[in-house]
């Protein structure tokens, strides 16, 4: 049956683990990416502007953690695409568009992480821009069983359509192993007001457990671009 949720829905999951919306208002495109986390290595991090991109790093770079699954690019511009994932497929996409590749040949190269025994999906996203509007698709690779030996790769393309997105996760909720996304990203609303969306995010995402959200607003008229970032601890 086809809903569009009201973002407030967030509140009903203590932990989705990352998160990306996209959508389009009725003037810009949008793009939220949030992450949460529940280990020490999770927490320690926040989002900074870099250019057109946005990076993660450690926000005490004194701790003696394995940056190869927590710092990444989560956003990259690419000529007239944007990439958003949730870890460093991120360069993958970008290298492989740069040859005139595509979205999904980079992420068939690509599997889930090797976090046993959660093995956290890769979601990722990108937006095509052509004259005044988008199109978009979204993606997640994730393990098949318990031993982490087969990945499925699962694709999805919308439309953009005047104040829906949709929202896919790497977690169903907060047990122990975590349990994978399943089924098809959920249809969201997507308000007109920068300050409200991303606010709305934000103070619906668990206390404990979120960690930085980064939205974005890209004016189809001007492509003038808007991005805000919210972190709960910020780096020095």
């Amino acid at each position: 049956m086809y809903k569009v949720n009201k973002l407030e829905f967030l509140r009903e999951n203590s932990y989705w683990g990352r998160g990306i919306i996209i959508g389009k208002n009725s003037h810009s495109a949008v793009v939220a990416y949030f992450i949460m986390g529940r280990s020490e290595n999770s927490r320690n991090r926040y989002f900074f502007a870099e250019g057109d991109n946005i990076a993660i790093a450690p926000f005490e770079n004194k701790k003696d953690f394995d940056p190869s699954l927590v710092v990444y690019y989560p956003v990259k511009k690419y000529k007239n695409s944007l990439i958003v994932t949730n870890g460093d497929q991120t360069d993958t996409i970008y290298d492989f568009l740069s040859e005139d590749k595509s979205f999904e040949a980079a992420l068939r190269t690509r599997k889930f992480e090797p976090d046993v025994p959660n093995y956290t999906p890769r979601i990722s996203g990108i937006l095509y821009f052509s004259d005044l509007d988008f199109k978009y698709k979204m993606s997640i690779l994730k393990n098949r069983d318990s031993e982490g030996s087969t990945c499925n790769r699962q694709f999805f393309e919308y439309s953009a359509k005047e104040g829906e997105g949709h929202f896919i996760h790497t977690y169903m909720e907060n047990d122990n192993p975590l349990p994978t996304f399943a089924g098809e990203p959920k249809t969201v609303e997507i308000p007109d007001d920068f300050d409200e969306f991303g606010n709305t995010i934000w103070n619906n995402l668990d206390e404990d457990n979120k960690i930085s959200l980064m939205i974005k607003f890209i004016n189809l008229d001007t492509k003038d671009t808007k991005t805000k970032i919210y972190n709960k601890r910020k780096g020095d």
